[in-house]
């Protein structure tokens, strides 16, 4: 009987895209059982039951429980820087030849994770919403390795940082980059840390309207990038003044 080349192509594809859903089965099952328990708290026995997945298929895909951590991360960052870069793009050819709005820089920025984060409406955005969940919790219990990797993941963020000295040249280098450490700041407050402002405001201040939060986030930030340069000792005689 002769080999059927086309029928062979298609058992390979029907075989790769098996492999491909189950890629993905696992990566969403990990992404949501980690920010549920905590790294610690899933073993793989755990995992594999909830995706419906033998444990060959995890060595496969990942090679061991850390890998798919960090896999799971990357999907993720990936998605989200891809936005940030394209918003920001935008956000250049809409300035011309001047520098970018300081604003539209920051919101560029600010809104993929935000959006993410606060938004879980059945439109796509609920399961990047569980990855910014995924982001805060793997800060805090992820292994080693995952916390260096989130604390150097900073190549995306210079792009960001080169846009905004073009726009606020009267900083100098290192007051730039400290203001924009205290940016980055106030936007991971808004993904690990809701609860405090729930707790502040007696539960009177809610979310409600995601984009009217990423306008007070906006302004926050870029009043305090605007800002004039403090003084040589300014902050310290301030603070024994004060």
């Amino acid at each position: 009987m002769p080999f059927d080349d086309t029928a062979s192509a298609r058992a390979q594809a029907r075989g790769a895209g098996r492999g491909s859903d189950t890629r993905q089965v696992i990566l969403d099952t990990a992404e949501r059982m980690f920010v549920e328990k905590g790294y610690s708290g899933v073993t793989l026995r755990d995992l594999t039951a909830a995706a419906g997945v033998n444990l060959a298929s995890v060595n496969y895909h990942f090679g061991s429980k850390d890998a798919l951590l960090l896999e799971v991360f990357r999907r993720g960052s990936v998605a989200i820087n891809r936005e940030r870069l394209k918003l920001l793009q935008e956000a250049e050819a809409a300035s011309g030849a001047r520098p970018a709005d300081v604003r539209a820089v920051l919101r560029a920025l600010f809104a993929p994770p935000l959006r993410a984060t606060l938004t879980a409406d059945g439109t796509g955005n609920e399961g990047r919403s569980i990855y910014m969940q995924f982001v805060a919790r793997a800060v805090l219990d992820g292994p080693q390795q995952m916390r260096e990797m989130i604390e150097r993941d900073v190549g995306h963020l210079q792009r960001f940082v080169e846009a905004l000295a073009l726009s606020l040249p009267h900083l100098e280098r290192t007051e730039l980059l400290w203001r924009f450490h205290f940016a980055m700041g106030a936007l991971h407050a808004m993904y690990t840390n809701m609860r405090r402002l729930d707790a502040l405001s007696g539960g009177s201040v809610g979310v409600g309207d995601v984009e009217a939060v990423l306008d007070r986030l906006v302004e926050f930030c870029a009043a305090g990038l605007e800002a004039g340069p403090a003084a040589p000792g300014q902050a310290a005689d301030n603070h024994r003044h004060a």
